[in-house]
């Protein structure tokens, strides 16, 4: 998944949308049910006191997941997941220390007590939950549909797409949800997600259907020619999509972790957490 994303973000301007992002689960969508909100994340107990603040935060992340995490053209880390640390850290009071490193040096660095926790879009699996604990959920992953600009606009259900052209890159998780509730579509695989995206564009299917934000750096960049846009959606489902992302912190430092949930929240009640989403995503993906 993430190698996916890496790939679609750049191939086009950092221009993608959403607002605060809530887990829904795909049968709602499936059916075209009214969604319902996710949990939210624990309402929080106030500041904390002077025996819970911390000198400094030290995060770790990467540089190569815009619009995640990224040097700009100055040489400034940046993106998403850096300003959300850096608000974390001011909204606590306290320093923030913000090093990248390789991806697959990041775990065994948190592992030797190099950093107090981990931000870098990182994807919840049962391997990284048996060595280290993460956060409530900051962010959460959605599929969409995408196809020629124009027509109505109406809500995306496995009846209205009987017997519709749909592409999918094969052997992605988006082909097995087509397979499990658009059984009735025709469904069109591709050997890459790129070629999928040009089937539409080039009118040999009605639909694509792939990455949320994958799909919104194609519709708002050069290499779809402005010929297309999101349809329907967004669909949320664990099973294929994944889980969200959550910032990793060692399992023993309860506290830390019960510091960056509380902080989370205020960040969302203040309107902070909006403010970051739509400067990364200003285009609605969710």
């Amino acid at each position: 998944m993430r190698k996916s994303i890496i790939s679609a973000g750049l191939t086009s301007a950092i221009l993608i949308a959403a607002q605060f992002a809530l887990m829904l689960p795909a049968s709602a969508q499936a059916r075209n049910e009214t969604p319902t909100e996710a949990p939210s994340i624990a309402p929080p107990a106030g500041t904390p006191s002077a025996s819970t603040r911390r000198f400094a935060i030290r995060f770790l992340t990467d540089s190569e997941f815009p619009p995640f995490h990224y040097y700009d053209e100055d040489g400034v880390l940046t993106g998403f997941d850096v300003d959300l640390a850096r608000a974390i850290c001011l909204e606590l009071g306290t320093q923030c220390e913000i090093r990248a490193l390789p991806w697959n040096e990041l775990l065994p660095a948190l592992r030797r007590g190099e950093a107090d926790a981990v931000i870098a879009a990182q994807r919840i699996t049962p391997s990284l939950l048996k060595d280290f604990d993460i956060t409530d959920r900051y962010f959460y992953t959605a599929a969409w549909f995408a196809g020629l600009r124009g027509g109505q606009r109406q809500a995306i259900t496995p009846e209205l797409l009987e017997r519709r052209r749909i592409a999918v890159a094969r052997g992605s998780p988006h082909e097995a949800y087509l397979r499990t509730f658009f059984r009735e579509s025709a469904i069109e695989t591709t050997e890459t997600v790129e070629q999928a995206r040009e089937a539409v564009r080039q009118g040999r299917a009605d639909l694509v259907f792939g990455d949320g934000i994958g799909l919104v750096f194609w519709v708002n960049g050069s290499l779809s020619q402005d010929c297309c846009e999101l349809k329907g959606g967004p669909f949320f489902e664990p099973k294929f999509f994944g889980d969200g992302l959550a910032i990793t912190v060692p399992r023993q430092d309860v506290e830390l972790k019960r510091m960056i949930n509380r902080t989370l929240e205020r960040l969302r009640r203040s309107g902070r957490y909006e403010e970051l989403i739509l400067r990364y995503f200003p285009n609605r993906i969710f």
